[in-house]
């Protein structure tokens, strides 16, 4: 039957187009299927105001991981990263500012007006992060492994990681292995005393997650996200043209190597037939034949929606069912006549450049997360917030600027929902609290926007496909990580059905946008279709 040999790829988000690349290079035919106009999924850049372009979801990346940089070769493609001086600048109701830089020396300084013993005790805690990390880095890189019936290759690749936590030494060996179960908070405290520092080094634990910085296992987040990054509060990471350029440049590589991208083309269904999957059904009712399916969509949208749960074990359907994944995060994207002058800062502008914090001490960000557990968006709410046209003035008229925000927490399942006009109102009134809450920093705010673009978690699941609106296709937690992700005994890739594989971020590693996900995937895709 014509077209059989083809390799269908559902979305294409990075890791679908990561996947797609190495199936490519490989020498296979992948065809990759996005339901919507453009490639990219949350990694996209669109004009939301005549003259005014934004990275619409994902603001910065993961950061990406070298080695799929290098074989993409994204910058021949037309990438071109920005990566600011400044980290991040964190904001005290106070009128205090703590700016935060690549440097580790320039931050302790910093840090001094605060506190000489947390200025003190800042390199020692990044450099202790960046050995731990560097140890979890490997991991991420890593198929987990089958743990009934562990391979050659697993035995090796444990022992290999075995070998790196001994090598850590006595002291961040043990540090390892009391980090990962630990409260964020409670690791920020026993590093540093100064309330702004804690929270701003905690927030890194619990962003995108059901979490707050009380949570047990929020240290875990943070390890996973320092693994690609192990500067404490993270390195902005920002692409010339938005974060949409990334996966532009992700899609003319993988043409290049040789896959097929087609946008506007719906996948609705998964064909299976006697337990294997034998290719989709896009909306238009157009059916297309293939020898393997691989879904960047989150395991609960591929498994239980667009494949018959039919086909799977009432168990393992009974268990994807309770995968959890409960969206906390809303975008809200401005378009501004001028600059924000923050009072803090006195006119510097420089430290604007990075991501701007909010979330002065660790008990606020645990009160907005309160909110969130009794189905309300919390009214003082954490955000991160960057200022994109300040690094890249392409993306905004002369003199003019985006605002880029994070808000947390926004539930998904929110009293009323976020539907009908209930929900408008419900919109309308977070974009008031973010705009409210950042005028106590910056005053003159409201009088700049010239227009607003609200994302909320049911924006994310209904235009861009999210589950639960959940950025990370499943929460980030101990029981959802390495051999258990998405669920144990199903962390390789594969699935219940044959030939039906998984890509995206529900997948090990699962760290945002980083390339991890669909790269580790392409592995062992490989190892199957070359059988």
């Amino acid at each position: 039957m014509p077209g059989t040999q083809r390799d269908i790829v559902i979305g294409g988000g990075h890791n679908g187009l990561v996947t797609a690349f190495y199936l490519a290079k490989a020498g296979f035919k992948p065809l990759v299927l996005e339901r919507n106009s453009q490639v990219g999924g949350a990694a996209v850049t669109d004009e939301f105001h005549p003259g005014f372009r934004c990275s619409t979801l994902a603001h910065a990346a993961g950061p990406l991981r070298p080695e799929i940089v290098r074989d993409m070769q994204l910058e021949h493609h037309g990438l071109r990263t920005i990566t600011p001086e400044v980290c991040v600048t964190a904001l005290s109701p106070d009128g205090r500012a703590l700016t935060l830089y690549q440097d580790a020396a320039k931050s302790a300084q910093q840090i001094a007006a605060f506190s000489q013993k947390d200025a003190t005790k800042y390199p020692e805690f990044e450099q202790s992060l960046g050995k731990i990390s560097k140890v979890i880095s490997e991991a991420l890189t890593t198929t987990p492994p089958d743990i009934d019936h562990p391979s050659s290759g697993d035995l090796w690749s444990m022992l290999k990681t075995g070998r790196a936590i001994r090598n850590l030494g006595k002291k961040d060996m043990f540090r390892l292995l009391r980090w990962g179960p630990m409260a964020v908070a409670d690791l920020a405290a026993e590093y540093f005393e100064t309330e702004l520092l804690r929270a701003v080094v905690a927030a890194r634990g619990v962003f995108g997650t059901f979490l707050g910085p009380w949570s047990a296992g929020s240290t875990l987040v943070l390890l996973i996200r320092a693994a690609g990054d192990s500067h404490p509060v993270g390195t902005p990471t920002f692409a010339a043209g938005g974060m949409g350029a990334v996966t532009q440049a992700m899609a003319a590589a993988a043409k290049a190597a040789g896959a097929e991208i087609r946008t506007g083309a719906e996948v609705i269904e998964i064909r299976v037939q006697n337990g294997v999957a034998t290719g989709v059904l896009l909306s238009t009712g157009e059916e297309i034949h293939a020898r393997a399916v691989i879904s960047n969509a989150d395991p609960k949208r591929t498994l239980l929606k667009l494949t018959d749960p039919m086909h799977l074990s009432p168990d393992f359907v009974q268990k994807l069912q309770h995968y959890r994944g409960n969206g906390t995060v809303a975008k809200i994207n401005l378009a501004l006549s001028g600059l924000p002058k923050f009072t803090a800062l006195n006119g510097d502008v420089s430290a604007l450049k990075g991501r701007i914090h909010i979330g002065h001490e660790i008990d606020y960000l645990e009160r907005a997360f309160d909110e969130s557990k009794y189905g309300n968006f919390s009214r003082q709410p954490y955000l991160e917030a960057t200022i994109p046209s300040l690094t890249d003035p392409t993306l905004a008229p002369a003199g003019k600027h985006v605002m880029s925000i994070y808000m947390q927490y926004a539930p998904y399942k929110l009293k009323g929902g976020w539907e009908d006009r209930n929900g408008e109102a419900q919109r309308k009134a977070l974009g008031q609290t973010v705009v409210q809450t950042l005028a106590q920093y910056a005053p003159n705010l409201p009088e700049l926007i010239l227009t607003h673009q609200i994302i909320t978690p049911h924006d994310l699941e209904e235009k861009y496909g999210l589950t639960d609106g959940q950025i990370f296709h499943g929460e980030l937690a101990l029981d959802q990580f390495f051999t258990m992700r998405p669920l144990l005994d199903w962390a390789r890739y594969r699935t219940p059905i044959a030939k039906l594989y998984l890509c995206g971020s529900g997948t090990h590693p699962g760290a945002g946008l980083t390339g991890g996900s669909g790269a580790n995937a392409a592995g062992e895709i490989l190892k199957d279709l070359r059988k």
